[in-house]
């Protein structure tokens, strides 16, 4: 099956449109995503100053998305293989929606962390939905762009949420809530406009639903196909530890993790840390902070533009190596200055996120088979957040113990860590269509 050849140009310009909005609506959720897990560091420094809050709870309340991301990930990944891409697709929008708003309405920590980590249950299950749905509606030729494409709108969401911070600081004590209240009108949006996509036509094939898939297609590409009995095994998800897979699954879970732990380490506590240099100005805080997260953009565009072009694998040693430059250097630097510091935090994000940032959705669609596609992508995820609330609980507490460079080079260690694991691991899969990825893959 394949969205590469069709027979007239108005065909042609018929699909692009159609994979341009699986892609727009699809990177709608990954721009939730950016914002909601963002939102929380930018609404930060006002929780802490009308709420008496405790370190450990402060690391409880900018994990607790991230730990229900993992719960989201890892269940509804699954769920997304067995029930469709479609059903899920908008269900998991409905948790966007309920969670930011009543985490708005909090009255206290401990609802604030409850309905943050509902929230990120939600957030854990956008990630390989929509990340599969639009790998398996792409053409060979743009595969690569769609997809990263889903990674840059992430940091469009946390551009968003530095942005809303600060237009909304002004709003007084409760302008915290309006920021996270923010998340929700959004998601609404988003959800309407995702009610009128069909289901993929690869999973559909993969469940024995040919006619169905016939039918699709010949909505998307204006022709009509006859489209073959699935005759690919279908595959339980151990088999992500055999040994034709297991490669590939430690080689995506293990970039994705280090990646995790040094950019949510960093990024989540970038407004806490300048705070300190910013002589308590919430105005200029924010400030450099946006600073740090429009270069995060700016890597995150970088790297969709290439990733076609140049490939997936020399942009991600690329990325890596950036990325653990730019540690080292904030490491060897006990007494730095706010300009420093939000120089080398932009160099360093820039750079994590020209690669890791987004071939996060590119790299777990296209390494596995139709059958558990979603769910290696969703126990990529997983494992990423593992990675992502190390970072967030370790990171707060290693600069309560050592101090700010010290604690960076645990991070830095870890950028070097993801630079060998994608030296020796990453493949390139550039221009290939994903059933022969996945037929080299199984020594056929």
């Amino acid at each position: 099956m394949s969205f590469d050849k069709l027979d007239t140009p108005a065909d042609a310009k018929k699909l692009q449109k159609f994979q341009r909005k699986v892609a727009f609506v699809s990177a709608g959720g990954t721009f939730l995503d950016g914002f909601d897990l963002t939102i929380i560091a930018v609404a930060m420094p006002l929780i802490l100053k009308n709420w008496d809050v405790t370190a450990g709870e402060q690391s409880m309340i900018v994990a607790s998305a991230i730990v229900g991301s993992f719960i989201g990930a890892s269940w509804l990944g699954n769920l997304t293989d067995k029930f469709g891409r479609k059903a899920m697709y908008i269900v998991d929008l409905l948790a966007f929606v309920v969670f930011a708003a009543l985490s708005a309405f909090s009255t206290g920590v401990w609802q604030l962390v409850i309905f943050r980590f509902l929230l990120g249950v939600g957030i854990g299950a956008d990630y390989p939905i929509s990340a599969t749905l639009v790998s398996e509606f792409s053409s060979t030729k743009s595969r690569g762009k769609s997809g990263t494409f889903l990674g840059m709108m992430w940091f469009v969401g946390a551009v968003v949420a530095y942005i809303s911070g600060i237009l909304m600081l002004p709003m007084g004590d409760n302008a915290w809530r309006y920021m996270i209240l923010l998340g929700a009108v959004f998601a609404i949006i988003i959800f309407i406009f995702r009610l009128g996509l069909p289901e993929s036509p690869r999973w559909l094939v993969s469940k024995g639903r040919e006619k169905e898939a016939e039918n699709i297609m010949y909505e998307l590409t204006g022709h009509r196909t006859v489209i073959e009995p699935d005759t690919e095994k279908k595959y339980p998800l151990r088999y992500l530890f055999s040994s034709t897979l297991f490669k590939r699954t430690f080689f995506v879970c293990g970039f994705w993790f280090c990646y995790a732990i040094a950019y949510y380490g960093i990024s989540m506590y970038t407004p806490t840390l300048l705070s300190a240099f910013t002589k308590g100005s919430l105005q200029e805080t924010y400030l450099a902070s946006s600073v740090v997260s429009v270069l995060g953009l700016i890597g995150a565009l970088i790297g969709s533009n290439l990733v076609d072009n140049w490939g997936r694998r020399p942009l991600i040693i690329t990325s890596f190596s950036g990325l653990t430059i730019g540690l080292l250097l904030l490491a060897l630097n006990p007494h730095p200055t706010l300009a420093f510091l939000v120089i080398l935090f932009s160099a360093a994000v820039l750079f994590a996120n020209m690669g890791g940032g987004i071939l996060n959705f590119v790299y777990p669609t296209e390494l596995f088979p139709t059958s558990i596609r979603a769910s290696a992508a969703g126990f990529a995820t997983s494992v990423s957040r593992i990675g992502s609330i190390l970072g967030t609980l370790v990171f707060p507490n290693f600069v309560a113990w050592w101090g700010n460079s010290s604690a960076l080079w645990f991070f830095t260690v870890i950028g070097f860590c993801g630079l060998v694991i994608s030296v020796a691991l990453a493949p390139e899969t550039k221009g290939r269509k994903l059933e022969d990825i996945n037929y080299y893959a199984k020594g056929s």
